[in-house]
This record gives structure tokens, C-alpha cells and sequence, in this order.
């Protein structure tokens, strides 16, 4: 039976839903692909610092929701969490109050064999503790005078020191904002600094444009990623930052497993234990 116009109408919508279903699907079929490639050369890159001995620091920066967190959540889901450290400080002590500002900092630096991923980091003065008047304004602009210094000393001493700073739109952030209000898996994530962040927009703006332009140096520049689309943020990033070691490749050598020993002749099960975990499947 022919359809009429009035039909082709009607069934054009769900064509179309369907088109971009099927575009969505190949999208994320290929980004889990790439993700899945990128990981495996992380696991390299890992073995390559075991071996070296090398230092990796790697600084994430950003405007809350712009997506630092799932990047990082990313780069360190499939290596060893004792190569690839998370620091992710919470706010200062009374103790950490009264030390030298970078002092609670440097504690955390990495040694041999390390990647340490600063989620926020020693920016946090001339960001948020800014903004909120956690620090005055000639403090902030002292940092600002002084974190290239701080970081010319850090990449001297042998250190790679790699700084990315994610964006995204007052639009898109707060659609994921929305979406945490509503979600109840993400409702954790919305702390009230995310809010003063969204109303107090244009604060943050001028401070991070100072920031960027004032620690932007030869030996330790920012890079920027554009995160409204974050699937594509993350595999700019993470591809950057494997570009941006000179790793190689460590041969691996299998280990021999060798022979179990033997169950023991005088070896007795013993009883089903009582408090066994039901299997519900």
C-alpha cells in the first residue's frame, strides 16, 4: 500500500529519531574504541615510568562541571593507582592554615616511578580562594608572581609537569547542573561552592583569565580543553598527554607461574560457613 503525504509525515519524526540513534550509537562505539586504545597506551606509558624511574605531574584545572573529574577517572581506571596517585586535597587545616602556602603541596609531589594527578591544585589561590575572599587579593597576586617560579624549580629538578585547564560554556554547565538537581546518582556533586560558581560567573572568568596569562610559561604552559562535548575532551586530552612524554614501549616479560603445590593428605575441609553471602543471581 502507497503512503500518502499525510503518512510520510507522521513516520518522518521517528525516521529521524532513528537516524540519530544510530548516529549516537556508532559515535560512542568509536569513542570506546579509541578510549580502549589510548588506555592500553597509558599502561605503557606506566611500565615506561616504573622503568625510568621518571616524575610526572599532571595539574587539572577547570570550571566545576567542565568534566575533570571523568577525565581523570579515565586516565587511571585500568593502571595501578600506586604509579598513577590522585591528589585531590580537601580545604586546609587550622595547622595547614599557619604553613608556608605551597608547603602542603610539595608533600605530595612525585618520586620515582610516580604520576601524580592534582584534581585542583596549588590554583586554588588564585581561583576559588579568591573569588570567595579565602585570601586576600594582595596574596592571590603574590601566588601569581611567585607559581612560576615555584614550577621553573619543580620542572629543574627533573620533574614533567603538564597543566590542563578544561572550559566549558555558561550554557552547558548549567545543563549538567540541571541535570545533577534532578539526578539522585548525582546529586552528591553539586556542593555548594558549584553554586556560588554558576551565580558568581564572571568573578571566576577574571580570575581565571589571570591566572592563565600570568602562569602561562615556556617550561610549564597551560593547555586548554574545550569539554561542552566531554567524550571528545577527554580523548583530546588523554592524547595529548601521552604526545607530550617522550615514553617507549617496555618489553614485557611474561613471569612463569610454576607448579601448585599439592593438597596436603592430612588437609580437612572445613564446615559451609554460616554467614555465607546469598547468591541472588
Amino acid at each position: 500500500m502507497n503512503r500518502s503525504e499525510d503518512d510520510e509525515a507522521l513516520l518522518e519524526p521517528a525516521e529521524e529519531g532513528t537516524k540519530k540513534n544510530k548516529g549516537r550509537k556508532a559515535r560512542r562505539k568509536r569513542y570506546e574504541k579509541e578510549m580502549a586504545r589510548l588506555q592500553v597506551e597509558l599502561a605503557h606509558l606506566q611500565a615506561w615510568v616504573k622503568k625510568a624511574g621518571a616524575r610526572i605531574v599532571i595539574i587539572f584545572e577547570g570550571r566545576d562541571a567542565a568534566g575533570k573529574g571523568g577525565t581523570i577517572r579515565r586516565i587511571t581506571e585500568r593502571v595501578s593507582p600506586r604509579v598513577f596517585r590522585v591528589v585531590a586535597l580537601p580545604a586546609p587545616t587550622d595547622r595547614e592554615k599557619s604553613q608556608v602556602y605551597m608547603q602542603r603541596y610539595i608533600a605530595h609531589l612525585p618520586a620515582a616511578g610516580e604520576i601524580v594527578i592534582f584534581d585542583r591544585s596549588w590554583y586554588n589561590r588564585p581561583g576559588v580562594e579568591r573569588v570567595m575572599g579565602y585570601c586576600t587579593d594582595k596574596q592571590a597576586r603574590r601566588f601569581l608572581e611567585l607559581a612560576p617560579r615555584f614550577e621553573a624549580a619543580i620542572v629543574e629538578s627533573g620533574v614533567t609537569l603538564l597543566k590542563y585547564f578544561l572550559t566549558v560554556s555558561e550554557d552547558e554547565q548549567e545543563r549538567r547542573f540541571r541535570q545533577r538537581i534532578d539526578d539522585p546518582l548525582r546529586q552528591w556533586k553539586l556542593s555548594p561552592m558549584d553554586l556560588e560558581s554558576y551565580r558568581r560567573w564572571w568573578d571566576y572568568t577574571r580570575a581565571y583569565d589571570e591566572m592563565i596569562r600570568m602562569t602561562d610559561s615556556q617550561h610549564a604552559p597551560w593547555w586548554i580543553v574545550p569539554s561542552d562535548d566531554k567524550k571528545e575532551a577527554r580523548i583530546n586530552c588523554i592524547s595529548h598527554l601521552l604526545k607530550s612524554i617522550p615514553y617507549e614501549r617496555v618489553k614485557y616479560q611474561p613471569p612463569a607461574l610454576g607448579k601448585r603445590q599439592k593438597r596436603p593428605d592430612d588437609y580437612v575441609e572445613p564446615d559451609a560457613p554460616r554467614n555465607l553471602v546469598p547468591n541472588l543471581f
